[in-house]
């Protein structure tokens, strides 16, 4: 088959690769409906993390069951499932209480931009739907995979509650799910922190009830501004720069939470800073397997929909035009359909 590889930064290809197979008892074969471009997949892309060796790419996924492993039980051939970046066997420790992303046999799916994929660990990552969904809520069972899982546990990590104040830094994918995800928890006021005139107006539509185009202590002063002095009652941080975590620090009031969920690049915490800072931490790989029944719920019963997030669709040999809009800004989030 053909698939997405990554040989250098800003070398993409769609080539020739190995079909995928059962390697394992617990593996599931899914024909992919659709797959999509990450934001986590341009760090190797603009050279900031370095590529030894050609790079399966892909961790986003939703499709059709074609073969299962022997000692798949509850994932079935002909089943249509969505699963998390995050390979897990939802029965460990970790698993059951509910960070599926640090599972003792996590692993981290690769090789979803491409026709088939193999998924690890099948009955603790997928999720099937009872029925076939419509082809148009494709779009918003992908976003489930990753960003919308991503953006939730964001909000669910800095204890959004119902009547809070809100800061999302960082208008990509993540964050304009996070908006949308403090929107779902009751958050009376959301402020996005954004300067693209499109993200700004899809964060609106999601529940944002204000914009902030400054960053840095400018940003941080604006928000600070809108709250009367006091400062956010949550702050998900959805970017990972060392600006982006020192923005979300101070924007949060004493007392407060931040949820960060941005792959950190160049971020050093100063102690005695966050030790008078009095904010609460919470973070890292989201545990999409948590959410995704309670989200691929509100996206069948259409409750919600993430997938306007992707603003441009292309057919996966184009996963190279996809990877340049997103570099270059053109485009918020790519999805692929093989």
């Amino acid at each position: 088959m053909l698939a997405t590889v990554m040989h250098a930064p800003g070398d993409v290809r769609y080539e020739a690769r190995p079909e995928p197979r059962i390697l394992a008892p617990t593996d599931a074969i899914i024909r992919l409906t659709a797959t999509c471009i990450c934001g986590s997949d341009l760090w190797p892309y603009r050279g900031h993390n370095a590529i030894t060796e050609p790079l399966a790419m892909g961790h986003e996924y939703c499709g059709v069951v074609m073969e299962v492993g022997s000692e798949v039980k509850t994932i079935r051939p002909g089943q249509f499932v969505v699963g998390s970046f995050c390979i897990s066997d939802n029965t460990c420790p970790h698993c059951r209480f509910g960070f599926q992303s640090s599972c003792e046999q996590r692993e981290f799916m690769s090789g979803a931009q491409a026709p088939y994929a193999r998924v690890p660990l099948a009955d603790g990552t997928l999720v099937a739907t009872a029925a076939m969904p419509d082809d148009d809520l494709i779009p918003s069972l992908l976003a489930a995979s990753d960003v919308l899982g991503t953006g939730w546990y964001a909000a669910d990590a800095a204890r959004v509650k119902p009547g809070s104040t809100v800061a999302v830094v960082g208008d990509g994918a993540v964050g304009l799910m996070g908006v949308l995800a403090a929107k779902q928890m009751g958050a009376e006021r959301i402020i996005a922190m954004s300067r693209h005139k499109t993200r700004q107006a899809l964060a609106l539509e999601y529940g944002a009830t204000d914009i902030v185009v400054e960053r840095g202590d400018a940003g941080v002063a604006q928000i600070k501004a809108l709250t009367q002095g006091v400062g956010a009652d949550s702050v998900l941080e959805c970017v990972g720069t060392r600006e982006s975590m020192q923005q979300a620090i101070h924007a949060t009031r004493p007392g407060g939470m931040i949820g960060y969920v941005g792959v950190p690049h160049g971020v050093e915490l100063d102690g005695q800073s966050l030790f008078f800072s009095q904010t609460g931490m919470l973070g890292g790989p989201a545990p999409v397997r948590r959410f995704l029944p309670h989200l691929m719920d509100l996206i069948l019963t259409r409750r919600i929909n993430p997938g306007k997030v992707f603003d441009l669709a292309l057919p996966l040999e184009d996963v190279a035009e996809g990877y340049r809009a997103m570099d270059e800004r053109r485009a918020i989030k790519v999805l692929l359909r093989p």
